[in-house]
């Protein structure tokens, strides 16, 4: 692969302003479907759709960019059918970014119908059983008949906890199937990034991101985030976080990746969603963020406002005649009362299910716009304490 240390690209990413006290920074990241302003949380579309909500629902709350899931939509609804309707933005009818993750958790949390070799990974099908095989070359085929606007490598994900020497046996694998990617990648989409007058980024083409593995070893992590940084990458995704380890231990890990990136390049830390994780990670320098976590809880009766979290089934929000959030600029929070929410969860009614994600997703959006200011007026660490004790 000596061949990929000739390839020159140019990274999409603008950075606008840092936090004087931290490694906290808000930037452009330029698509071939538009603008995403960062630090950004993007909502989970796993199967082409963010549970319970619709295109016109994403828009609403303000999503830039949405992600989809390569190993899903490989099996379910196909990659061939995906490209024959236009590719995913068409099929789903979505105009925003989409970034596709590789598959690579999903073979992970499926570790019982799996088998890794150097070539790539055969797994089951939890639908029917069937077989199928992953390459790190054919995750980046699939992920062009997506045509989702960010692509991520094939990696092996393995739990932040385990033993050193199964994490560097994984790690060794990932950095060589991100090479085998990489070139991949290259084969198939010439470069044509053009940095115009404004500083702004015209993008004809998807982009590709290196995954960092390392679990939750200092020595790995900088490994990974040192040997990554040498590749023809136009952003990296730390993965291998928020699958099991404390709060400490993340951030040990993240002290030992951030340090090692280009700063001129967006860095994606997979799959966290809650206020204070997010906010520790950006004071460390990430970028972008991603995580089923909103709707999820939202649809156990749980969200997300400026005070705290509030559990819609408590017995003491069945009278309130007041919205979640009076700080929330969301539609549901706009018109409707905490009271009639508790209701149409206590009656099973599904509209509840939409009307609390919707919530929940505006929240953390429009978190990501406040901090996004706070970086720029130097705020940050204050804003970022203000929400921690409100989440205690």
């Amino acid at each position: 692969m000596n061949e990929l240390k000739d390839i020159k690209i140019t990274s999409p990413f603008t950075i606008d302003a840092r936090d004087e006290k931290s490694k906290a920074r808000t930037a452009r990241l330029y698509t071939k479907h538009g603008l995403i302003q960062t630090p950004v949380f993007m909502p989970v579309a796993t199967q082409a759709c963010v549970k319970a909500l619709t295109e016109e629902d994403l828009h609403h709350v303000k999503a830039q960019c949405i992600l989809s899931n390569t190993y899903h939509l490989y099996l379910r609804p196909g990659t061939d059918l995906l490209q024959k309707m236009g590719g995913l933005h068409k099929f789903m009818r979505w105009d925003g970014s989409i970034l596709t993750d590789s598959g690579g958790f999903q073979v992970h949390s499926l570790s019982h119908l799996r088998k890794i070799t150097e070539e790539g990974v055969w797994f089951k099908s939890h639908h029917d059983g069937s077989k199928h095989f992953f390459t790190p070359e054919n995750v980046i085929e699939a992920e062009s008949k997506i045509g989702s606007d960010i692509w991520t490598c094939l990696d092996v994900l393995i739990p932040a906890t385990a033993k050193e020497s199964e994490a560097k046996k994984a790690l060794a694998i990932t950095k060589r199937w991100a090479r085998r990617a990489a070139a991949k990648y290259h084969s198939m989409i010439p470069q044509d990034i053009k940095k115009n007058e404004d500083g702004s980024f015209t993008v004809p083409h998807s982009l590709l991101f290196g995954i960092i593995q390392g679990a939750i070893y200092p020595a790995l992590r900088e490994e990974a985030a040192k040997d990554m940084a040498t590749l023809p990458m136009h952003g990296f995704c730390i993965g291998g976080l928020s699958v099991g380890e404390t709060r400490e231990e993340m951030n040990l890990a993240l002290r030992h990746t951030t340090p090692h990136l280009p700063e001129g390049k967006p860095r994606y830390l997979m799959g966290l969603g809650t206020p204070q994780e997010i906010l520790d990670c950006i004071e460390q320098g990430v970028d972008m963020f991603d995580c089923v976590w909103p709707t999820r809880v939202a649809r156990n009766g749980q969200v997300m406002t400026s005070a705290g979290k509030v559990n819609i089934k408590n017995l003491v929000y069945r009278t309130q005649d007041l919205p979640l959030d009076d700080k929330c600029d969301c539609f549901v929070c706009k018109n409707y009362s905490r009271a009639y929410l508790s209701h149409l969860f206590r009656a099973g009614e599904l509209t509840s299910h939409r009307l609390l994600s919707i919530h929940n997703i505006r929240f953390l959006t429009k978190m990501m716009e406040q901090v996004r200011a706070c970086i720029k007026d130097g705020t940050f660490l204050k804003f970022k304490a203000e929400m921690e004790k409100a989440y205690k």
